[in-house]
């Protein structure tokens, strides 16, 4: 609780929260679809959604008319239990609960199977002999009521707050056939003074509990393995740290460490939080959150972060970020939220799912009286098995579960890959894509500047260019710097800025300058034509140019270029070959823009455009009829992103253009793009697969359940194939699922 509210003060003050809460109790689509209309009832919800398949409910909801305590006792007085401890404890303790569940589960459908067995062979080698119809009343009655004791509990509850859900159907269809059994036992007279031979069906009460139990085994156990993602990434955070005080190592709690906190990295573990390197250096390897195999070197000021791991030195680093707010955090809490989100197709699916059960009771009653009014003959037995199979084959698990664990696994799929994906709604709309829009600074390149050429015409006075630039913070000195970085420094006095021009130095008496063409000419120098000429051919190339000179001539042409990322050439080619078209929209120089372009392949190319010109830019593109992508990594393209069908952020920009983003890529690599439409594709051809087949099925079974094959067929489907035919249906639904985990996303 402490940490969820914490975190709540800590958005920026808003006036709404949103929170993720495990739910405890629910068995089916109808039990979600309950919770959810519940929470949405609930004074001061804004909206709430509830994930079947993880088990969760999203809940946005204003703090000065609600609280997780009133969410609480909302879900507990409809039947079920909503966790409210701090977020991590919670998934925790849930986590827990579940698989206690499952065990039990398990225990109970081996004790179910291993009686009901010879329940069914007693019933079918002597079921004639009385003393064998008392063992099966005995066996069936531990069988129903003991293993099976939670169908009737849970269907019991709902009952008292006037709902219904599968139990109910289970308990009404195990619960008839073995009380009619028990009454055809004691009372045969009564039946055969009517000429009715009276039948027993404990065996198939007891084989419907073990088929049922069996069936929500296999599916628990399923379903599980759709939460691997947040798994992984919850084990990437250790549960302990070294904190280094009074010159001492103290092995503490992770939850105890505040910001300011001194903590020391040793070889092989994973670091806790995020910080600031401040003494030591190491190699970390970052790949789970850059997608890059191979470590990163940090050294005091370099910026560590949790769950990556330290390689082989010590350093020490001071804690930046904790708990919630680290990096890693918050991509869990990214996917925890997109996996528990809804496809704008779920809201079928919940519509169906909330009036499924009550329909299929009036079915199933419905399909008794119809045989036991108009078949004289055996219409009342074939009544009561017609309405067994109906209410036992309906289950809508199939169809509660054919959207949200397509959805889980697909965003899951894609943060293993490094694709965050903000919501479900997101992952639908990529397939849809037929136009990226990318910008340049930091999508399509590097982001930053490096030394491309250079060229002298005076003494070599590579030192004092060293010394001088050594001393300017501007992202273009910073790349001459490291070019020169084997070069001896000369000394260098009266440093200083010209603002917007370049730099100034004095060395052994002279008087030094780097900068513009702008600042050559102020100070009176003009250069050859040689070095006109230079310069045009290098600006005609997009490159970016600083002089270097002193009073008397220019000593130095240096040409600096933002250079394609490695995977930009690669990641354009094949959007093209996906039919996708690629635009650069970019606020740079036309020259810049176009040789990016080329070296790209890009061929449709918007250049010296202003932020809120890049937003029309893409709203003229819409008015075409294209689904547009919108690709960026700064504040400029904040605007633009929020007006783009899907908006697409690379993992090291501004958390302005993250927070805008409906999908992030954390290696800022291009590529990902394509991996993210084709995981969309294969994630909606999953689900379009699992309502298909979730439909059909119940579209299908119920009419046959019901017998109306019989008058042409004479085929009667028994209970116990229906039961057996509702666990495979649930089962093969969430097992069609977790084949998105194995396909393959990149060409």
């Amino acid at each position: 609780m402490r940490g969820y509210l914490c975190r709540t003060m800590k958005k920026n003050q808003e006036k709404t929260v949103k929170s993720t809460f495990p739910i405890l109790g629910m068995g089916c689509a109808g039990c979600a679809a309950r919770v959810d209309k519940t929470l949405k009832e609930v004074p001061g919800v804004v909206c709430s959604g509830v994930n079947f398949a993880s088990a969760t409910a999203r809940v946005e909801f204003r703090l000065d008319e609600c609280s997780p305590e009133i969410l609480q006792q909302a879900v507990q007085g409809v039947g079920y239990d909503l966790l409210i401890e701090d977020e991590e404890e919670a998934a925790r303790h849930a986590e827990q609960l579940r698989s206690e569940h499952y065990l039990d589960m398990r225990r109970r459908t081996m004790w179910a199977v291993g009686l009901s067995l010879p329940i069914m062979i007693l019933c079918m080698g002597w079921g004639d002999v009385v003393a064998v119809r008392y063992a099966e009343w005995i066996l069936s009655t531990v069988v129903v009521f003991g293993f099976g004791r939670s169908f009737f509990v849970g269907a019991w509850t709902q009952l008292r707050h006037l709902s219904f859900n599968m139990d109910t159907l289970v308990a009404n269809s195990t619960g008839i056939a073995y009380l009619f059994s028990v009454f055809n036992l004691l009372f045969p007279e009564f039946w055969l003074s009517r000429g009715i031979e009276p039948h027993l069906y404990f065996e198939t009460a007891a084989m419907l509990v073990s088929f049922i139990l069996l069936g929500r085994t296999l599916e628990e156990r399923a379903k599980h393995n759709t939460s691997t993602a947040i798994s992984h990434l919850m084990g990437l955070r250790p549960k302990r740290v070294t904190l280094w005080r009074d010159g001492k190592e103290l092995q503490m709690p992770v939850s105890r460490i505040k910001a300011g906190d001194l903590l020391v990295a040793h070889p092989g573990e994973r670091i806790a939080v995020d910080g600031v390197v401040v003494d030591g250096g190491s190699y970390v390897d970052e790949s789970m959150l850059s997608g890059e195999p191979l470590p990163v070197y940090k050294q005091e000021g370099g910026k560590v972060y949790a769950g990556t791991m330290n390689r082989e030195g010590s350093f020490r680093f001071r804690a930046d970020k904790v708990s919630e707010d680290t990096v890693l955090a918050q991509i869990i809490r990214m996917v925890q939220e997109a996996q528990g989100s809804r496809a704008p197709i779920q809201n079928l699916v919940d519509k169906v799912a909330a009036v499924f059960v009550p329909m299929i009771i009036s079915i199933a009653v419905l399909s008794f009286l119809g045989w036991y009014f108009f078949a004289p003959v055996d219409g009342f037995s074939h009544g009561l098995l017609t309405m067994m199979t109906v209410l036992v084959i309906a289950c809508p698990c199939a169809l509660g579960l054919a959207t949200p664990t397509a959805i889980m696994v697909g965003i899951g799929k894609g943060a293993e890959r490094g694709i965050l994906i903000k919501d479900a709604e997101s992952l639908q709309m990529a397939r849809r894509v037929d136009m990226v829009v990318l910008d340049k600074t930091g999508t399509l390149t590097e982001g930053r500047p490096v030394v491309c050429d250079m060229k002298w015409f005076g003494p070599r006075s590579a030192g004092v260019l060293l010394g001088l630039e050594s001393r300017s913070e501007h992202p273009l000195s910073r790349a001459i710097t490291e070019y020169l970085s084997g070069v001896e420094e000369s000394p260098v006095t009266d440093f200083g800025n010209i603002p917007g021009e370049g730099v100034h130095g004095v060395s052994s008496g002279r008087d030094y300058y780097a900068g513009s063409a702008k600042l050559l000419a102020e100070r009176g120098l003009k250069p050859t034509a040689e070095q006109e000429t230079l310069a045009r051919e290098w600006m005609a190339a997009g490159r970016t140019l600083v002089w270097f000179f002193d009073e008397e001539q220019v000593l130095a042409l240096v040409a600096l270029s933002d250079e394609l990322k490695a995977s930009s050439r690669e990641a354009v080619d094949e959007l093209r070959r996906m039919g996708i078209e690629v635009c650069l929209l970019t606020g740079d120089n036309e020259a810049s823009a176009r040789e990016a372009a080329r070296k790209a392949g890009i061929d449709r190319v918007v250049a010296g455009v202003f932020p809120c010109e890049k937003a029309e830019y893409i709203d003229s593109f819409r008015r075409e009829g294209r689904c547009v992508a919108m690709v960026g990594d700064g504040i400029n393209d904040s605007a633009a992103l929020a007006r783009a069908d899907l908006s697409i952020a690379m993992g090291q920009g501004s958390d302005i253009a993250m927070d805008t983003a409906m999908v992030t890529l954390l290696a800022s690599d291009l590529k990902k793009i394509p991996e993210t439409i084709r995981l969309s594709h294969h994630t909606m051809r999953i689900l379009h697969q699992n309502l298909f087949w979730a439909f059909i099925y119940n579209t299908i079974s119920v009419p046959i359940a019901a017998g109306v094959l019989y008058p042409a067929f004479g085929f009667l489907l028994h209970p116990l194939i229906g039961g057996a035919a509702m666990a495979f249906s649930s089962v093969s639904v969430v097992s069609n699922s977790l084949r998105l985990k194995r396909v393959k996303l990149t060409e």
